[in-house]
């Protein structure tokens, strides 16, 4: 990418945080081929806060549906803050990819937000996730979602997550949680 305009550059800024609202100020730099302090001066002038809050927003604005924010495909069936947590979501035709399977990311958004629902805290961001992708899953399966919390250290969560289709297991992760309650 050659050097932009000034204007140019911060529509450009707009638009990737838009796609990638999780990119740092370090990453952008390197993107757009400026320094850190232009970018912050760019989110200045627009009006966009720093990464850490920039997450808080989003996590405050899906708190409430926190199983699933992609459309009403999910329940939760049992939840016990601090300990457990059990779903379930059917996958649809708009969640499969090309080669007819349902897209991975479908999988880990479950996990993840059952995840963050059993910690019992509003605000929280993944720190580590192992992921496991046992066994393809078609549409209009109903899948159970199981998830536990195995250790805390103050504010991180350790967390194991299991996606069940009928008996069979095709999604396993273990989630490191960090509260990011002030």
């Amino acid at each position: 990418m050659s050097r932009l305009k000034k204007e140019d550059r911060q529509q450009q800024l707009l638009e990737k945080l838009n796609t990638t609202p999780f990119i740092t100020d370090e990453e952008l730099a390197i993107y757009f081929k400026v320094s850190i302090p232009t970018i912050r001066l760019d989110r200045l002038t627009l009006g966009i806060p720093e990464l850490r809050e920039r997450i808080k927003a989003m996590a405050e604005e899906h708190k409430h549906n926190p199983i699933n924010n992609n459309g009403d495909h999910g329940e939760v069936i049992d939840l016990s803050p601090g300990k457990e947590g059990i779903a379930v979501f059917t996958t649809t035709d708009d969640m499969t990819d090309a080669s007819g399977y349902v897209d991975p990311q479908y999988l880990y958004g479950h996990a993840h937000a059952l995840a963050r629902a059993i910690i019992d805290t509003p605000v929280a961001v993944a720190g580590v996730g192992n992921i496991k992708y046992k066994n393809p899953v078609k549409a209009n399966h109903k899948l159970v979602v199981k998830a536990e919390i195995i250790r805390r250290r103050g504010k991180t969560f350790f967390i194991w997550v299991i996606i069940k289709d009928k008996n069979k297991e095709v999604f396993r992760s273990k989630f490191t949680l960090e509260s990011v309650e002030e």
